[in-house]
């Protein structure tokens, strides 16, 4: 591939734009009396997290579905969904990154594994989400990263191509699966290393 090709630059939400934390989450919903990193696994690992990332059931239906599982009471149910969204902090220099890289020409698009009230949340929040030209979310597809199917989806919603467009997530197995179908990819650790990184593969920003 041409690093002089790339047109297109997609960006994960989570760990990228915005921070993702399953532990800190944890910890405050239920404090410090727990095994965070086992309530984290019951939680975030589960199918129910799965759904509702798939857009298969409502933050509502999980809630529900939290407390006849692992025996969460309605309250600590109101907390935890109310710590995913307000733990949810800019990353430091992501947004001015997205702002750069569109200022410079290339076109910016989001793909996301990501929940509907969640999504809901952040377009209310901050203003990043208005500097995307179309965003891929998982809970719109029925679909999570890394399959190739939302990978797929993305490139015919903008009807981009793969040489022409690089990925940007924070985990390194969804970096793998959008290589997988000829997307270049980065691997997310602050936005100052992925500026470089993009600007080796030959953007100009």
């Amino acid at each position: 591939m041409e690093s002089t090709s790339i047109k297109n630059v997609v960006f994960d939400i989570g760990n990228v734009i915005v921070r993702w934390a399953p532990l800190e989450i944890i910890r405050l919903t239920f404090g410090n009396d727990c095994d965070h990193e086992e309530l984290a696994k019951s939680v975030f690992l589960s199918d129910i997290w799965m759904d509702l990332n798939k857009g298969f059931i409502s933050e509502a239906e999980a809630k529900v579905r939290y407390q006849a599982t692992i025996g969460l009471s309605e309250l600590e149910c109101e907390r935890l969904f109310y710590y995913v969204k307000h733990t949810q902090l800019l990353i430091f220099g992501s947004v001015e990154l997205v702002q750069r890289v569109k200022a410079a020409g290339y076109n910016v698009y989001a793909l996301t594994d990501n929940v509907h009230e969640i999504v809901t949340h952040l377009k209310s929040t901050y203003t990043f989400w208005d500097l995307f030209d179309g965003a891929t979310v998982s809970a719109d597809l029925g679909l999570l990263k890394p399959q190739a199917a939302i990978y797929q989806a993305l490139l015919k919603q903008n009807d981009i191509k793969p040489s022409e467009t690089v990925f940007i997530d924070d985990m390194p197995y969804n970096v793998d699966g959008a290589k997988a179908v000829g997307i270049a990819a980065i691997q997310f650790e602050n936005s100052a290393q992925c500026e470089q990184e993009l600007q080796e593969l030959g953007l100009v920003l």
